[in-house]
C-alpha cells in the first residue's frame, strides 16, 4: 500500500470538521477539546501508542537476543531500522491524527444536538422496543432475569472497560499491522463509526432510557457506572445552561449505539484478518457483554443496540471499498511477524503487506 493509507480516514475526519466548524457557527457555540476537563486524547492516545512501540521494539530485542548469535546493541538496531523506519513512521503518526481529527469533531457534534433540535425520540424508541419484546422494557425484564447484584456490577465492568477498549485496539493497529491494509481498513471504519453515529444522533436524538426513564433503574445499586451517569447529566445541564461558560461538552445521545457499532467493527476485522481464535471468541463475547449491558444499564433501548450493529457493520464495509480491502477472510491465519535478519543488505521487508 503506499503512502495514502489513510486518506479515505482524512476525507472523513475534514469533513466532520467542516460539518462542527458550521454547526458551532450557525448557532454560535464554541469549539471545545472534548478531554479537556480530564486527561486530553491529544496527550493520552499519543502516549497509549508510544508505549505500544516500546513495548514492540523490547518484545521483538528480547526475542533476537535470545535467538543468539546477535549482539544485545546490533539486536536493538536491526529492530528499531526493520520496524520503525520513515515509513511505517509515517503510517502511524498519520494514522493518529487523522482519528484524532475525526473524534474531536465527533464529540462536538454529539454536544451541539440539543442546540439544533429539541425534539427527542425516547418515547417512540419505547414503544418500539416494547412492541419488539413482546409488551415488555427491555430493561426492567433483564433486571428481573438477571438480578440487581452481580450483574449489575459485571455490566458497569463491562461498559467502563470499554472505554478503553478504542485506544488500544488503535494502538494495535497503528504499531503492530506494519503499515497495512487492514491497519488503515480498521482506522477507517472507526472514523466512519463517529461519523454515521453522529449523523443519526441528528435523524433521532434522544437520552437513553437511564434518562428518560430513570424510575427503570432505581433498584440498581450504586457503582462506578452510577458516578458516570450522574456526571454527564450534570454536564448536560451545564453546557445548555451556557455553552460558552463551561470548557466541558455535554455526551448524551442514545442513537445509535456506537459501543456496540464500534465491537461489530473490530469483531467483522478481526474475523477477516482470521486473527487468533482466542482473540476472535473474546470479541464477539465482548461483544454480547456490552450489548446487554448498554440495555440493562439503560444507556440505550434496544432499537439503539439494532442500529449499532448496522452502523459498526456499514462502517467495515464502506471502509473496505475505500482502502482497497475485499470483503472476504484471508486465506492464511495470522501469524505473529518474523524477527528481523541482522544484515548490510537492503533485503525486502517481509510482511510488508499485513
Amino acid at each position: 500500500m503506499g503512502r495514502g493509507e489513510f486518506r479515505a480516514a482524512a476525507v472523513v475526519a475534514a469533513v466532520m470538521a467542516v460539518l462542527a466548524a458550521l454547526v458551532a457557527w450557525t448557532h454560535h457555540l464554541p469549539l471545545r477539546d472534548p478531554d479537556g476537563a480530564s486527561l486530553p486524547t491529544w496527550f493520552r492516545l499519543p502516549v497509549i501508542v508510544a508505549s505500544a512501540v516500546a513495548l514492540d521494539v523490547a518484545t521483538r530485542w528480547v526475542l533476537l537476543v535470545r535467538r543468539g548469535g546477535t549482539a544485545p546493541a546490533d539486536a536493538l538496531r536491526a529492530v528499531v531500522v526493520e520496524r520503525w523506519n520513515r515509513d511505517q513512521i509515517r503510517f502511524t503518526v498519520s494514522g493518529l491524527v487523522t482519528w484524532y481529527v475525526a473524534y474531536v469533531a465527533f464529540r462536538n457534534l454529539k454536544s451541539y444536538v440539543p442546540f439544533v433540535t429539541d425534539r427527542l425520540a425516547d418515547p417512540e424508541l419505547a414503544r418500539i422496543d416494547r412492541f419488539l419484546w413482546f409488551g415488555h422494557d427491555p430493561a426492567v425484564l433483564l433486571h428481573d432475569v438477571l438480578g440487581t447484584s452481580w450483574a449489575n456490577w459485571l455490566m458497569a465492568a463491562v461498559y467502563l472497560i470499554w472505554i478503553g477498549l478504542v485506544p488500544a485496539t488503535l494502538a494495535i493497529a497503528l504499531v503492530w499491522t506494519r503499515r497495512s491494509t487492514a491497519g488503515a481498513w480498521y482506522v477507517t471504519a472507526i472514523s466512519l463509526d463517529w461519523c454515521l453515529g453522529a449523523a443519526l444522533y441528528y435523524a433521532v436524538p434522544s437520552l437513553g432510557p437511564t434518562y428518560s426513564r430513570p424510575e427503570w433503574f432505581a433498584s440498581l445499586p450504586h457503582t462506578p457506572n452510577t458516578s458516570v451517569r450522574d456526571t454527564l447529566l450534570a454536564d448536560r445541564i451545564e453546557v445548555l445552561s451556557g455553552p460558552w461558560d463551561t470548557n466541558t461538552v455535554q455526551t448524551i445521545a442514545a442513537f445509535a449505539s456506537l459501543h456496540v457499532a464500534v465491537m461489530v467493527t473490530i469483531c467483522l476485522v478481526a474475523e477477516a484478518m482470521r486473527l487468533p481464535i482466542a482473540v476472535r471468541a473474546a470479541a464477539w463475547t465482548f461483544l454480547g457483554l456490552t450489548s446487554v449491558a448498554t440495555i440493562y444499564l439503560g444507556w440505550h433501548f434496544f432499537v439503539d443496540v439494532l442500529a449499532g450493529v448496522l452502523v459498526g457493520a456499514a462502517a467495515v464495509v464502506l471502509a473496505a471499498k475505500a482502502t482497497g480491502n475485499p470483503l472476504r477472510r484471508r486465506d492464511e491465519p495470522w501469524t505473529f511477524r518474523t524477527l528481523p535478519e541482522v544484515s548490510s543488505e537492503s533485503d525486502p521487508v517481509p510482511g510488508r503487506s499485513g
